[in-house]
């Protein structure tokens, strides 16, 4: 009975969150992303923010919306807001994030791929809002070779965060010039070193071209309302 009543505690106090979760997608904006491939990530962002499927699973819970923020990053210090903090009530909402992202104009150049960097500052961000569940994605098509390794991350510095990833695939250009020697294949490296938290994964795109489909694939998953377990005595 005291499991029980620990476990209807704890759900009453998350039922009065804000939201049922703070979800932070993180862009590569390093060397190895030229200007097309930019476009192609906002834009996959933009279209996956459209798709009915995508809309179907972010609105199921209007009683308890998701709120969404989008960031670029590259080296240590490279890190920027695209579209802030936005609760997505509706169709609206999501259309209204779609059409930040093309609006944007302008990017950060910086040759440096500071994975680790990315992830504390995203965490720091998420650490902000009151949700139930926090969510970092980072995607991006090279290992980090700038700022701390991502593997090296305190826990501390991710405490209650699930991080994903989203890794464009050896068919990109940008991976011809890469020296992934010493890395078996991205979708391993984001899995060991990457990912974090409770049912993080990895989801792949071939290339940039894929990456509208794969994004929707990934917040399809991020985004399903969660699972409440009925506690027995």
């Amino acid at each position: 009975m005291k499991c029980a009543a620990l476990l209807f505690g704890l759900w009453a106090g998350a039922a009065q969150a804000a939201c049922r979760q703070a979800l932070m997608l993180g862009l590569d904006v390093s060397g190895s992303v030229d200007g097309a491939e930019y476009r192609l990530q906002l834009e996959g962002i933009a279209r996956a923010m459209e798709a009915a499927e995508v809309q179907a699973v972010a609105l199921s819970m209007p009683q308890a919306p998701i709120r969404l923020a989008v960031y670029e990053w590259g080296g240590v210090g490279q890190q920027r807001v695209l579209v802030d903090w936005a609760e997505l009530r509706d169709a609206e909402d999501m259309a209204q994030v779609a059409a930040r992202l093309r609006a944007v104009t302008q990017r950060y150049d910086d040759p440096g791929t500071a994975i680790g960097a990315a992830i504390r500052w995203g965490a720091e961000a998420l650490a902000t809002q009151d949700c139930w569940q926090k969510t970092l994605d980072i995607s991006g098509d090279g290992p980090s070779n700038d700022g701390p390794h991502p593997g090296q991350l305190p826990d501390a510095a991710v405490a209650g965060i699930t991080v994903n990833g989203l890794v464009v695939g050896p068919q990109a250009r940008a991976n011809i010039s890469k020296d992934l020697s010493q890395v078996i294949s991205m979708q391993a490296y984001y899995r060991r070193h990457v990912i974090r938290g409770p049912g993080a994964f990895v989801e792949t795109a071939s290339d940039y071209q894929d990456f509208a489909a794969a994004m929707q694939r990934k917040l399809e998953k991020e985004m399903a309302a969660p699972q409440v377990v009925r506690a027995r005595p």
